[in-house]
């Protein structure tokens, strides 16, 4: 099984485009839960799961060199 992604690792500004429902729940962490993203992102220009090219909104993908990207 594939380790959850860890925003913190990553090495390239994020997409201004890119968002994930943890950017908008005002909530204190529960220690009880493992830390980390649901996994669930979109792109605000589609409004869905892909980007306006086509391919995957994620952090992993979202980065420099795509031609949709756009550095905080």
């Amino acid at each position: 099984m594939p380790e959850p992604m860890n925003l913190d690792r990553m090495r390239h500004s994020a997409c201004r485009c890119l968002r994930s429902k943890e950017m908008f729940i005002d909530a204190e962490p529960d220690p009880r839960i493992p830390s980390g993203s649901s996994g669930i992102f979109w792109c605000i220009h589609t409004q869905n799961c892909l980007g306006p090219d086509g391919q995957v909104a994620e952090p992993a993908s979202c980065t420099p060199g795509r031609g949709c990207y756009d550095p905080v």
